[in-house]
């Protein structure tokens, strides 16, 4: 048979009496004849996913009902051409993609979009394993091409009969509905004339709306509906005395006593003769379920609107993607909460995450249960924060569980606030017993005459000023963290200047060991607290204390710009920072042996990672130790709500 007597056949298959499927298993039968294909097949797509309608072959993969994304199908390319796509060598096309073809294995490809009523239906696509040794020809794809059109009239032709028989049922069961139903109804059944006037009430009405049904006859409907109904009745009966049918309509009618009432409405024409003459239909009191929807409205704008973070996922999918979150989720994580749907949320997870936390997590979850715990996640900007997450199962009917109900709070400061404590207990306890003990030795030395006046005052001053110190810095710590922060736009030369006026001078009686010098590279403030000003000169005069040598020791306080932060450095050209220095800021350790020495580092980094900053200490280029703190900057046209950052972790 030529190409011509193909196109014949084709047209002959859907002209018959057959019904659709037969029609399409005929004319896929026939593509693969002509074609020399092993496999044709017509696919449904919708929502990004293929769906095999129909096949012939036997390809494990291309059998009604199996479904994958439109991702990983020669279908996607095929949806976007006009006309066909043939694909002789699909293993080195273009215009197929790998993922499709590492699935279906498909050498030899040619199909074209179907449409329903000007939309995409799918496709009709015939294929092969072996790779084909010639270009498919014109006749060929003007074949493919012609049954594609073919399958969607006849799909349209389907759904507009299938349209036709449910409108013909709908109103068969109207009619066996309202003649079934008898007087003690609870629904109230009705007929309305031409006019807009009752003919007939069913007694249910009294209890519904308390009205007498005889004296509502020759009332009109209108006269009893409210006032923000009045023009949806006036325009349903104008709809259904013009012959469409109306079903699930909500009306809100006024009772006897003058109170509101919903009531869903049915209703039909009633025909004579082929003309119609009235309306009848049923009300059904929806009044309860109106105020338990109105109920779920006010729990889901709660849920939309909590401050804590909300979230559900689904538990039949086993990558359990998130399916809503809430803003509170957003503001919590700083993710826009439409990019986290479809998404597991272990993408909160980070270096320093504990794995033992995810596993706790895990196995409640695997074992169907309620599981809370508190764990180390990271916001959109990187930084990481203190998440309380507590996760419920919610069973279906059946008792599976079928979605898991989670909530997100920041705990950050709770957290921090711990472990402060914890440090100044550790630090109170170890120092006060050490500093101590001197002291009951020099009491000693005075009895016994082992030392003279001058060295012993001289060691008790020393020992006395270090107790003092620790006193100081842990005072201000403790309180640091009794008030809540308060961000506000701080001037960076201010800060500069402010913190190397309190360092130590001449003045004071200690004399500085070096010079300061000060460079302010950026017009832009910082967006933090006052208590800056007290971590910035703790870091000046650490390096006035300890990292200045030789001839002209020199200490530089710098700030410039880096993105969206400032960057203030504090360099000096002193013998580096020791491990002990390094330990303290970069894991938070403090020995029995270092506690009153690092307090001072333990205090900037409170005070920097409250307001979402960073704060490294490290060697010079040129020697020396460079302490730098990272913090939001702030333009002159920002508001400081909309620039400040939550706490972030204290050490990472």
């Amino acid at each position: 048979m030529n190409a011509s007597g193909y196109r014949e056949s084709l047209y002959e298959v859907f002209a018959g009496a057959g019904d659709l499927d037969s029609q399409v298993a005929d004319a896929l039968a026939l593509g693969t004849d002509y074609l020399s294909l092993d496999v044709g097949f017509l696919t449904r797509i919708e929502d990004g996913r293929q769906e095999i309608v129909q096949s012939v072959g036997d390809h494990h993969l291309i059998q009604p009902g199996e479904t994958c994304p439109i991702d990983r199908a020669y279908c996607k390319r095929t949806v976007e051409v006009e006309g066909t796509l043939a694909v002789q060598h699909a293993g080195s096309s273009s215009l197929v993609a790998d993922r499709a073809f590492r699935t279906f294995e498909f050498g030899t490809y040619v199909g074209a979009r179907v449409e329903v009523d000007d939309d995409v239906y799918g496709t009709v696509c015939f294929a092969d394993e072996p790779e084909r040794d010639v270009p498919f020809s014109e006749a060929e794809q003007l074949f493919v091409e012609l049954l594609a059109k073919l399958v969607g009239r006849a799909i349209e032709r389907r759904d507009h009969e299938r349209e036709l028989r449910d409108r013909a049922d709908r109103l068969a069961r109207e009619k066996r509905r309202f003649e079934g139903i008898a007087e003690n109804s609870f629904d109230v059944l009705f007929r309305v004339g031409s006019n807009g006037a009752f003919t007939y009430v069913s007694a249910a009405v009294e209890r519904v709306l308390g009205y007498d049904p005889d004296a509502l006859v020759g009332e009109s409907v209108t006269d009893h509906v409210d006032e923000s109904s009045v023009d949806d009745a006036a325009a349903t009966l104008s709809s259904v005395l013009a012959g469409e049918a109306v079903e699930a309509l909500e009306l809100t009618f006024i009772d006897a006593d003058g109170d509101a009432v919903a009531l869903e409405v049915n209703a039909t024409p009633i025909r004579e003769a082929g003309e119609v003459v009235g309306v009848q239909g049923v009300g059904r009191d929806v009044t309860a379920r109106k105020e338990r929807e109105r109920e779920l409205r006010v729990k889901n704008r709660a849920m939309d609107e909590a401050e804590i973070g909300i979230s559900l996922a689904d538990n039949t999918d086993p990558e359990r993607p998130l399916v809503y979150v809430n803003e509170g989720f957003g503001r919590v994580t700083g993710h826009d909460p439409a990019e986290m749907l479809g998404r597991n949320c272990r993408f909160l997870q980070g270096e320093a995450t504990d794995p033992g936390a995810v596993a706790t997590l895990k196995t409640g979850i695997e074992a169907g249960e309620s599981v809370s715990t508190e764990i180390v996640n990271y916001r959109a900007d990187g930084s990481p924060f203190w998440n309380r997450v507590q996760l419920s199962p919610i069973e279906d009917d059946a008792g599976e569980v079928t979605h898991y109900l989670g909530f997100q709070n920041d705990v950050t400061e709770r957290k921090r606030a711990e472990r402060l404590r914890a440090l100044l207990n550790r630090v109170l306890r170890h120092n006060l017993g050490n500093d101590i003990s001197p002291f009951m030795a020099f009491g000693e030395m005075l009895r016994t005459g082992a030392d003279g006046p001058a060295d012993l005052g001289a060691r008790i001053e020393t020992s006395a000023e270090k107790l003092v110190a620790l006193s100081d810095k842990a005072r201000d710590l403790e309180e640091f963290a009794r008030h809540d922060p308060v961000h506000e736009r701080l001037d960076v030369a201010e800060l500069a200047a402010s913190a190397v006026d309190v360092a130590p001078d001449a003045d004071g009686g200690r004399p500085r060991r070096a010079s300061v010098e000060t460079s302010v590279e950026t017009d832009r403030g910082i967006c933090a607290g006052a208590e800056l000003r007290r971590a910035l000169s703790e870091l000046v005069e650490n390096a006035l204390e300890h990292g200045v040598e030789g001839p002209d020791p020199t200490v530089e306080v710098t700030a410039v710009d880096d993105g969206d932060w400032v960057v203030v450095s504090i360099v000096d050209d002193g013998p580096g920072i020791g491990s002990m220095e390094s330990a303290v800021v970069e894991h938070g350790e403090e020995t029995a042996l270092e506690h009153g020495s690092g307090l001072g580092l333990w205090l900037v980094n409170w005070v920097v990672t409250r307001y979402g900053g960073s704060f490294e200490v490290g060697p010079g280029d040129d020697g020396g130790t460079v302490a730098r703190v990272r913090l939001p900057g702030i333009d002159d046209g920002s508001s400081v709500e909309a620039v400040a950052r939550p706490p972030t972790l204290l050490f990472r």
